[in-house]
Formats: structure tokens, C-alpha cells, sequence
């Protein structure tokens, strides 16, 4: 008896260890099948869609029912699950394309999940267009909630054809990467001054220009127009660009360049290699400034502070701090191009979220730079016709000189057009397409 008895204890323990066993299995299929499915070869994905429900990316895409250039704008920063780019819309957001559900199967080519993003694609395709066979990027947001409308780059990225014998950089989004940011840089120094000095005395400092100054430490700072600018104050100073009186004004003893340098940490700098800002769009990282600033005698601290040397800025970010100044806050509102998802059941969630930087600098400051960039941006009347724009301008030098970029970065003030935007294009010559162009074509492509 007692044997039976023990026999039948160890029959339901094994039972119940065996039931267990199973429920653990059961369980351990459903919840992390999606995973092994979604990382092999036989993942089925949705779609992600534009603004319009015009589709950015498809993985059973064929040119017949899309066209040959379809995705070659977006392809770098939309992407694919090809493991060929990984900062991308795609590779950092696979899970929520899952097409598949343990409990029903896999849905298909037509399954309901997808992601419906900010982007206007024909806006987009405009922009690409309108570089001609200039490289370079274009990036434009929504200052006041943040959508993300036009972001393309090139080279582009035909999915079509393969990625063989690719254009150097066509796999990267350089909207999201660091370049020299020339004379638009001087935008940042322009806040740090009124942060550090006050704009009293900003605006009380006037210096000569006769086309190059030559700095305490005997190092000449030479001016883009070679026959000087003559005497000038910070909002004239700033419209012509000109580098003698931005390198007189870190030299001037009431330019306190502790301060100066605080305010450009506040403002996502990493100045001497000090902890980067973090930025993300959706999982996608962004290259956030840096530069090096030791010395306000010293001729590369000064070509710091007008946007050569070791400055470095990513479009993206400079579209961004536009925000701070349009909106007259001193806070960026954070980019973002995941308006709302649906899974493979076919349940929508809200993606889209306004949100706001960390306090960059002050209103007064956000409102004293919106006057100047205004002011300046009277000169585009001509070359972008139509908008009541603040802007500034920028040309790189890079490559030792050997290569110039051209940069345009700036905001639409009109609060029913609150369009930012930063264009990039790369070693441009007089008689190429022009940045203002390209801005011009954005803006009209935006409704």
C-alpha cells in the first residue's frame, strides 16, 4: 500500500513538473516567437507610410508597382531590415513592423501593422530634386509641435539597385551626422555673447574691419570680403558674416569665455570633449555639437567661435535650435516622425508627442537673436521670394581649404507656416545650385 502510494506522489509530481514544463514552453513560444521571426530570413514586415498614406517603405517592393525612384529620397533615413544601414527608421523600430502573431499566424504581405510617420514625401522628393547633382541634405520641421516633414540626403539610396558600387556616403542620412557649420555657427556665438555679456554692453562693442585682423597673438583672421566691412556692431556684423569682428569679440576683455563656454554646453556642446547631448528621433541617433576652446588669444579658438576648426554641428541640430529663437523660449521643441503604429491586429496607438530641450538659454535672448536673424533675413527677399524668413548663412571651409560647403539655416516666421530647416550643400562653385534655392522649393512644397 504504502508503495503505491508513494508511486502515485511521484507519478503527479512528474505530472506536475511535466504540466509546468509545458506551460513554460507554451509561453515562452508566444511571447518570444515574434522575436525569432522577426530576425530571420522569413520575416514578413508592414509598411511605413508618409503623412498622406503614401508609402516610404515596403519589403516586397518591386519597381513595376512603385516605380524605379520611388524610395531613392528616403531609402538612407527610412532604411530596411538588410543589416546594410542600422541608424534608420526601420532597423530601430523592427518590433513594432512585426507581422506576425503566434495566436493568429502571420498576417502577410497586407498585414496590418505599419508606421505612419510625419514625413511628406512629395515635399521630400521636391527637395532631393531641386539639389541637381549637388550632395549635401535638407532637414524641416514643424517648430511648434515638432513634426519632422522633409529630411533627405544626398547621395541617395536607390533600393532597386542594389548596394553595389554605391556613391560614398549614399548610406548614410547626413542630416543626422556632423559637418563644419561655417558662419551658422555664428548664431551660437551670438547667444553665448548675450548670455555671457548682456546685451547692453553686446551691443555698445563696435570694431573695424579691413578685411583681415590680426589677433594678439599675431595670427591673421581674414575676411570674406576683401575689402573690409569698415566699423561695425554685432547686427551688422552678423548679416555680413564678417570673421575680424567676431574674432575681436572673443578677444575683448568684457567676453568672458568661462561663461561663453557654459552657454554652449547648455546649449548641447561638447566643448573640450565634455559629455555630449544626447539626441534620438525615434531610436534613430543624432551627432550633437563639439568643438575645442582654450584659449580667446589663440587664432583656432577664435575659428572655433566662427564655425571652422573643431566645430562640428549636425543639420539636424541646427534645424533644431531654430525653435528655441522662433518660438522666443530659449527651449527646443524635439524633433520627431512617428505620428501613430498599428500592430498586426489592426490596433492603432499614438505615437506623436510635443515635447521640449532642457532650457537652452533665456527668452530675452530667444527674442533679442529672432530680431537680428529677421533683420538679416530682409537680405533673401530677392532669392527666396514669398516668406518673411530669419535666417543666416554659412560656408565651411573643409579639406584644408581645398572645398567649400554651403549652409542655410533658419525658420519661417509666419505662425501658420512654422517651418525650421537647415540645407546643406557640399562642395558647392559659384554657378551651382544654390542653398536659398533649395530652401525656396521647401518651403513652397509645404502647405
Amino acid at each position: 500500500m504504502r508503495s503505491i502510494k508513494r508511486n502515485l506522489g511521484l507519478i503527479t509530481l512528474m505530472l506536475t513538473l511535466f504540466l509546468a514544463g509545458m506551460f513554460v514552453l507554451v509561453y515562452t513560444i508566444y511571447t518570444e516567437s515574434s522575436f525569432y521571426i522577426l530576425n530571420s530570413d522569413s520575416a514578413d514586415l508592414g509598411k511605413v507610410y508618409d503623412r498622406n498614406g503614401d508609402v516610404l517603405f515596403d519589403k516586397n517592393a518591386v519597381p513595376d508597382t512603385y516605380g524605379y525612384d520611388h524610395f531613392t529620397d528616403v531609402a538612407n533615413f527610412i532604411g530596411n531590415d538588410s543589416g546594410q544601414m542600422t541608424n534608420t527608421l526601420v532597423s530601430q523600430n523592427l518590433t513594432l513592423l512585426n507581422n506576425y502573431s503566434f495566436s493568429i499566424g502571420e498576417k502577410g504581405k497586407d498585414g496590418q501593422s505599419a508606421i505612419y510617420t510625419t514625413i511628406d514625401h512629395n515635399a521630400n522628393k521636391r527637395v532631393y530634386d531641386s539639389f541637381g547633382n549637388k550632395n549635401g541634405a535638407a532637414i524641416a520641421y514643424n517648430y511648434k509641435t515638432g513634426e519632422i516633414l522633409v529630411c533627405t540626403s544626398r547621395p541617395g539610396l536607390n533600393p532597386f539597385g542594389g548596394y553595389s558600387e554605391l556613391e560614398e556616403g549614399s548610406l548614410l542620412c547626413k542630416a543626422f551626422y556632423k559637418f563644419v557649420p561655417g558662419s551658422t555657427q555664428k548664431i551660437l556665438t551670438l547667444i553665448a555673447a548675450r548670455e555671457s555679456m548682456g546685451e547692453p554692453l553686446l551691443e555698445s562693442k563696435q570694431y573695424n574691419c579691413d578685411s583681415v585682423f590680426h589677433n594678439t597673438s599675431g595670427q591673421p583672421i581674414y575676411c570674406h570680403y576683401t575689402s573690409g566691412h569698415g566699423t561695425q556692431h554685432i547686427i551688422n556684423a552678423f548679416a555680413n558674416s564678417c570673421n575680424p569682428f567676431f574674432a575681436q569679440l572673443v578677444e575683448d576683455s568684457d567676453f568672458n569665455m568661462e561663461l561663453a563656454t557654459t552657454s554652449l554646453k547648455k546649449l548641447g556642446y561638447s566643448v573640450n570633449k565634455s559629455a555630449p547631448y544626447k539626441l534620438e528621433i525615434n531610436n534613430i541617433s543624432v551627432e550633437t555639437a563639439s568643438t575645442t576652446l582654450t584659449d580667446k588669444y589663440d587664432f583656432s579658438t577664435q575659428w572655433g567661435f566662427i564655425g571652422q576648426g573643431e566645430t562640428m554641428i549636425s543639420p539636424c541640430m541646427l534645424m533644431m535650435w531654430q525653435s528655441a529663437v522662433a518660438n522666443e523660449t530659449g527651449k527646443s521643441t524635439l524633433p520627431y516622425m512617428i505620428d501613430h503604429i498599428t500592430d498586426v491586429n489592426g490596433t492603432s496607438e499614438d505615437m506623436k508627442k510635443t515635447d521640449f530641450s532642457s532650457q537652452f538659454f533665456s527668452g530675452e535672448t530667444a527674442s533679442y537673436v529672432k530680431n537680428i536673424m529677421i533683420s538679416n533675413g530682409e537680405r533673401y527677399n530677392g532669392s527666396i521670394p514669398g516668406y518673411t524668413l530669419a535666417i543666416k548663412s554659412g560656408t565651411a571651409q573643409i579639406k584644408n581649404g581645398d572645398e567649400e560647403n554651403s549652409l542655410l539655416t533658419g525658420f519661417d516666421t509666419n505662425p501658420e507656416h512654422p517651418i525650421a530647416f537647415c540645407v546643406l550643400i557640399e562642395d558647392r562653385h559659384p554657378g551651382d545650385i544654390t542653398t536659398e534655392h533649395i530652401v525656396h522649393t521647401l518651403l513652397s512644397a509645404l502647405p
